[in-house]
């Protein structure tokens, strides 16, 4: 059995990772399975691609599409056809794809037209904001997999009520939770902790990237403002998307307490959020991992595809408006957080019951 593994951009690493390990534990225990690693090179900035190879020991990928940069269509249809390319010289049993970036989506789409049968890991996940890409690109991966891989009960019901067969869900856990657990020996202090004078629970960190967060001056200055008077003077770091970043220099805004940094690579931006007293983000994985470490999280969003992290971690979700994180803030710094605990089957073991899964599918 040959699986085509898809990598297209930063969160899917670390969940191919651990699949990667357990499909050659299967392959030395005597199973007739492998794989053929496809990174569509969707992100093609070494901070936000190659570290991780290097980090999470991810073998070199089989084939580099080099499809990065362009509009979303344009992204879209140059991975389509890269990768139809690559499917009719090695063609696979089997299409893995993972989470819900672009990469994710035209790599289905792909494989489906081609008679290949597509498994999704991190399936049945919604946030119901369609004006996210992800959005998007979980329906339709959704609509076309065959088999399904989730993350909580949460998901199973969402694709149940979609109409999917129970026999095609597979509840089995977390895989970026699998990396996070193994890699936790191997977090490493960024070389400004010093600089900074870091200290134990005496610091944020934050990420911002989401168009309604950074592309209005006014609003991103307000969030900001919020960060440099409402911090008690702890310092802020602030790894910074490109994006980001020049939207900051458009806009002209000054900080102090908010330190801006160059995106991290896994081992350190993952010991800074150990670490920190609290976690400001927009993203959607670091709310997986903050529930994990038991480190307080404030999600700047209106809607979160992982309620999980809400209702059983310790992420909250503000909205957009900066006084709403004023009062978030407030309650951490008073020591008033909840403590939350960690949703089943997050335990580092996921990657092993997805190939067992697929093992026993494909009769191998």
């Amino acid at each position: 059995m040959l699986i085509s593994i898809i990598a297209g951009a930063r969160p899917n690493f670390m969940k191919i990772a651990p699949i990667v390990d357990a499909i050659k534990r299967a392959k030395d225990g005597g199973r007739d399975i492998s794989y053929r690693l496809i990174h569509t090179g969707q992100h093609y900035d070494k901070k936000m691609s190659g570290d991780f190879f290097e980090q999470l020991g991810i073998p070199e990928p089989d084939a580099n599409l080099e499809a990065g940069g362009g509009t979303q269509a344009e992204q879209t249809a140059a991975i389509m056809v890269r990768f139809e390319n690559e499917l009719q010289e090695n063609r696979p049993d089997l299409v893995l794809v993972v989470g819900d970036v672009t990469s994710t989506m035209a790599c289905a789409i792909t494989a489906q037209k081609l008679h290949i049968p597509v498994a999704h890991v991190e399936a049945g996940i919604r946030s119901g904001d369609w004006t996210m890409p992800e959005e998007i690109n979980r329906l339709v991966t959704d609509s076309i997999t065959n088999y399904f891989f989730t993350t909580s009960e949460v998901a199973n019901k969402n694709l149940s009520d979609s109409g999917i067969s129970d026999d095609r869900i597979f509840f089995v856990g977390n895989t970026m939770i699998d990396t996070l657990l193994k890699q936790m020996p191997n977090f490493s202090k960024p070389s400004f902790w010093d600089e900074y004078n870091l200290a134990e629970k005496q610091y944020l960190i934050m990420t911002l990237h989401r168009p309604s967060n950074v592309d209005d001056g006014a609003q991103l200055s307000d969030l900001l403002n919020v960060l440099e008077g409402g911090s008690h003077d702890l310092p802020v770091i602030f790894p910074v998307h490109p994006r980001t970043k020049n939207n900051l220099e458009k806009f002209g805004i000054q900080l102090k307490n908010v330190k801006t940094v160059d995106p991290l690579g896994y081992l350190e931006f993952n010991y800074l959020v150990k670490h920190a007293k609290g976690v400001i983000t927009d993203s959607g994985g670091i709310t997986e991992e903050t529930t994990v470490m038991g480190v307080p999280c404030m999600t700047l969003r209106t809607s979160t595809e992982r309620p999980e992290t809400c209702d059983i971690g310790t992420n909250e979700l503000l909205g957009t408006d900066p006084a709403a994180l004023s009062k978030a803030l407030e309650k951490l710094l008073s020591n008033e957080w909840k403590k939350g605990g960690i949703p089943p089957l997050w335990d580092g073991q996921t990657a092993g019951r997805i190939v067992d899964n697929l093992c026993e599918i494909f009769e191998v």
